[in-house]
């Protein structure tokens, strides 16, 4: 399967909870913090709900 790599560039402050809680759930803790998912359906919902946060890349 497709891997995707995502990586925070904005930070959560007085964002609401569920976009923090969607930034955890991606394991995304601290600014410019990377992570590489699968690209599953799932993860690609919670991408899109907080796209304005992040930078993707295929990876």
């Amino acid at each position: 399967m497709k891997k995707v790599k995502i990586t925070q560039v904005k930070s959560v402050i007085d964002r609401s909870k569920r976009q923090k809680a969607t930034m955890i759930a991606l394991g995304l803790k601290k600014m410019n913090q990377t992570k590489e998912h699968t690209a599953t359906p799932q993860v690609l919902g919670m991408i899109k709900k907080v796209e304005h946060l992040l930078k993707v890349e295929e990876a």
